[in-house]
């Protein structure tokens, strides 16, 4: 299946084609066949000679049902502009084009319509001269009468052609459907349609009224009257859901994967004409939604939109934007960032826009992360943006590669100023770390301590370390004669006191432990580097196993010492309690 929406001016007989195209009625209401006048969307589809159906949704072409129009044609991506011979290029005509060249449609056929009442070439030219310039300019053209049929075989054989040049959308890709009929059905609910762009829906599926709303169950599926168990894209679908009211789903809902979508309510876009020529407020059609905006001019080209209603926007979203209360539709714009700074400082505006005439059109991971620095992969799929398996995230964030080598070198430099300033705790603490580099999240470091930059840099105990710092020379020195004391008595501990007497307070004393010149064991007991080693050695010499007692006689120490001695021995594994009180050597 394919959709097609109509274009065109009023009575210029697009119901009428799409009746005789289709053998059904596409205005669904009494008054709509009592005036003969398309008030609201319609809809009808036949099938081609080639086997594929055509779904058309049928807009009215009155200037009064402009928000109408635009909510038919906004989420269909080709194109059926109907003309009438008769009556030549019209106002509601221009108008329709401009919505369509808003949306940057450039699939369809022209339609030349009542060619039996008048020579249709006048109007096929004018129509063509309109075109020109857009993206609908090279579209095939027909000339018909639905009155005699004259044409109609080669306008089928065009849709025909028209369904094998669309894109294929991914079947897999994440749902938004915009809705633009609710309604209720006795013994089934609430019932709404609309056309499915992209993704599959399937039966027993899970969507969200709009981002993060509520929660909603497919209760089944129909497709152009059929029921389906599921309907993959690009397709007019009807669900029925479980768990909401039809009154509580009006035209310009969506139903949206959940979890996948974010509501946007400032966007920054870039306008196909002029920004600087946009009145303040406007407002913004996106799919089958109207929303008013505010508009902020950031230069001749770039704008943003503050937007009454959030909507789940991403970026290459096309959207129209129509003068409020007016049928003039003064430019078409695409959604470059649907998570935009705030711009609080004097001359951010101007930068904005210098930064936003380098973004893309269409969402790209390199783009994104060279102007932020780091984006989370949750984040950068609810923009729309592809991005790499998991193992490449840091805890689920990614960081651009430039940016990180440029936090390298300043990593680098937090770490010394740190030693220099407070040699006695080197390193930087890795909250530290995280702080000075401004990262959402400390698992970054990672990346940036990969960097060529960052070479000299590990991270060890908590901390960014640049290797061994180098003591304060008194600190030294008051370390060398502890350890020369305890080279004679290994296990004589100086006393708190002694220590105090040398300068070697508790900051001091962590130092000397880091730096590997003390061992500390707790509560204020210090003895050499190698105290561990030698006390295996000595320990060994006793019956096994030996108690606290025996130890302490034996090494000459202290119960003072021991204690702690022995519970850091058997928390290294080279002890092991045996017994009530005793002590094994392994």
């Amino acid at each position: 299946m394919f959709v097609v929406a109509t274009a065109g001016h009023v009575d210029h007989g697009k119901s009428t084609l799409v009746r005789a195209l289709t053998g059904e009625e596409p205005d669904r209401w009494d008054e709509e066949r009592r005036r003969g006048l398309t008030i609201d969307l319609g809809y009808a589809s036949t099938t081609l000679d080639d086997g594929r159906t055509v779904a058309f949704v049928d807009v009215p072409g009155h200037r009064r049902f402009v928000p109408n129009m635009l909510a038919g044609v906004g989420p269909v991506p080709a194109v059926m502009f109907v003309v009438a011979a008769d009556d030549g290029w019209m106002p509601q005509s221009a108008e329709h084009l401009a919505a369509l060249a808003a949306l940057r449609v450039r699939h369809g056929v022209l339609v030349i319509t009542r060619s039996d009442l008048l020579e249709p070439e006048l109007a096929l030219a004018e129509a063509r001269e309109a075109l020109d310039g857009t993206p609908l300019a090279d579209i095939p053209a027909v000339c018909v009468s639905a009155v005699t049929g004259e044409g109609m075989d080669r306008l089928r054989a065009e849709l025909a052609e028209l369904g094998s040049l669309l894109p294929r959308p991914a079947p897999d890709a994440d749902v938004r459907l915009w809705v633009d009929r609710s309604f209720t059905i006795g013994g089934a609910g609430t019932v709404v349609t609309g056309t499915l762009p992209a993704g599959t829906i399937r039966v027993g599926d899970a969507l969200e009224l709009g981002p993060s709303g509520p929660r909603v169950t497919v209760r089944g599926l129909q497709s152009l009257g059929d029921t389906r168990d599921e309907v993959t894209a690009v397709a007019r679908v009807a669900v029925n859901l479980r768990g909401i009211a039809a009154d509580d789903v009006p035209r310009g809902s969506t139903l949206v994967a959940p979890g996948r979508w974010r509501a946007v309510d400032t966007v920054d876009v870039r306008v196909d004409g002029r920004a600087d020529e946009l009145p303040e407020q406007v407002m913004v059609h996106l799919g089958s939604a109207a929303v008013a905006a505010r508009v902020r001019r950031l230069d001749e080209r770039h704008a943003r939109l503050t937007i009454s209603a959030p909507l789940p926007m991403r970026i290459g979203d096309r959207l129209i934007l129509r003068e409020p209360g007016a049928d003039r539709i003064p430019s078409g714009a695409v959604v470059l960032d649907p998570a935009p700074p705030e711009l609080r400082r004097r001359g951010a505006a101007r930068r904005r826009a210098a930064e936003l005439t380098q973004v893309p059109e269409s969402p790209e991971l390199g783009s994104e992360l060279r102007r932020r620095g780091v984006a989370h992969v949750e984040d950068l799929r609810a923009w729309g943006v592809s991005t790499p398996p998991v193992g490449e995230a840091y805890r689920g964030w990614l960081i651009d590669p430039e940016w990180a080598a440029a936090l390298a070198g300043r990593l680098v430099e937090a770490v010394r100023v740190h030693d220099r300033d407070d040699p006695l705790d080197p390193g930087l603490p890795t909250e530290s770390a995280r702080r000075t580099l401004d990262l959402p999240d400390a698992a970054l470091l990672e990346a940036v301590l990969a960097q060529p930059a960052a070479a000299t840099l590990r991270t060890e105990g908590g901390r960014v370390t640049a290797g061994a710092a180098a003591l304060p020379e008194e600190v030294r020195f008051a370390a060398e004669q502890v350890a020369e004391r305890l080279r004679v008595a290994p296990f004589d501990a100086p006393t708190a006191d002694e220590l105090d007497e040398l300068g070697l307070g508790p900051r001091e004393l962590a130092a000397c432990g880091r730096a590997g010149l003390l061992t500390g064991l707790g509560a204020g007991v210090w003895l050499g580097p190698d105290v561990f080693d030698e006390a295996v050695r000595r320990l060994r010499q006793l019956p096994q196993p030996f108690t606290p007692s025996a130890a302490r006689t034996h090494l000459d120490s202290s119960r003072r010492v021991v204690m702690p001695l022995l519970e850091a021995l058997a928390a290294r594994g080279l002890t092991r309690r045996e017994g009530d009180d005793g002590h094994l050597v392994l």
